[in-house]
């Protein structure tokens, strides 16, 4: 992270007909801000990270690995002991404590994408890529990423990740930024819904069991919306849904900001830390306890060591695909 100059981080702002702005970030390739209009036509900083793009450049950040806005890969989420197999070959990834996390050391988040494209006039967009050399973090294959932004005359911020491969490896990208519908405070107030029947069974590392948890009679069952209150959550609701169904809404009664999310990928990671770091100032004020919350979709966590989960498999010749549309309205 110290190789990185501050001259080369770069901020891209798009803006709709709305005025609403979505600023892009190269460094992981992270969502930096976005400002929408609330009930009362005010606009609201809804992003809660780091006020400044240098302070992704700092020590403390590194060290938190908290990914603000950030592309997370080659595999988010969680990898057991980091290891897995391909055929008869066995890769090993960095681990801490048994547990390989959100791509290792250094994973998509800390490295400075290249801005291959930015389009203009309605719906603009911003398209970045990273190539990303064979055994980098102990996967196989050079991974060529793009992750295109798309913020559309509806105010839909549309992120649409691709990545090809020169050898059979394993692939995981999600976006995780976190929200904060108020604009500043807490979360606590917020109403989640979670279109999932099922959760992961997660141990005490949060790595999956194999097993999914039914929710009926949960009280982590959110398929009605639901306070979300001082509630930690990390956890893997089993979706399942079609590209075009709802995984999960959250709606701000303070500010009146609804936002949706939808995406081909079948698992929703809910991240609502009771903390995040306090070693920056933050684009709006927050609250100390439950400042935000992280929505991501993807893929099971620890998918090539469970043969019952999804296959996170990709060949030459074939191309990942994760679409991912975070939609907001007002009421």
């Amino acid at each position: 992270m110290n190789s990185i100059e501050p001259s080369q981080l770069k901020l891209t702002k798009l803006v709709n007909s709305r005025k609403s702005s979505l600023e892009i970030l190269n460094l992981g390739a992270s969502i930096f801000s976005f400002k929408i209009r609330d009930h009362q036509d005010k606009f609201r900083e809804v992003v809660a990270g780091p006020g400044r793009p240098e302070d992704y450049l700092s020590s403390s950040y590194y060290d938190e690995n908290k990914c603000f806005g950030a592309t997370i890969g080659r595999f988010a989420g969680r990898i057991a002991n980091g290891k897995f197999k391909l055929g008869d070959e066995e890769f090993e990834l960095y681990s801490k404590d048994g547990v390989h996390l959100h791509g290792g050391k250094a994973g998509f988040q800390y490295k400075v994408w290249e801005i291959a494209e930015i389009t203009d006039g309605p719906n603009p967009s911003v398209s970045l890529t990273y190539e990303s050399p064979d055994l980098e973090e102990g996967y196989p294959g050079r991974l060529n990423v793009t992750a295109k932004y798309t913020l559309t005359e509806n105010d839909e911020i549309k992120v649409s990740y691709s990545a090809t491969t020169t050898r059979t490896t394993i692939v995981n990208i999600t976006n995780h930024t976190y929200w904060n519908l108020n604009g500043g405070g807490s979360v606590s107030d917020h109403f989640l819904q979670v279109n999932a029947p099922k959760i992961l069974d997660l141990d005490d590392n949060k790595l999956p069991t194999g097993d999914l948890i039914k929710l009926k009679k949960h009280p982590k069952d959110f398929r009605e919306s639901k306070l979300m209150g001082n509630r930690q959550l990390d956890d893997v609701f089993v979706t399942n849904l079609s590209e075009d169904e709802v995984m999960a809404r959250l709606f701000s009664p303070l500010t009146g900001i609804k936002m949706s999310i939808s995406s081909n990928q079948p698992v929703l990671v809910v991240y609502s830390p009771e903390k995040l770091p306090q070693d920056w100032p933050y684009l709006t004020e927050l609250d100390e306890k439950f400042p935000a919350v992280a929505l991501e979709a993807q893929n099971y966590p620890d998918a090539p060591n469970f043969r019952n989960f999804p296959s996170s498999e990709l060949k030459p010749g074939e191309t990942y695909k994760n679409e991912i549309i975070f939609g907001f309205s007002v009421r």
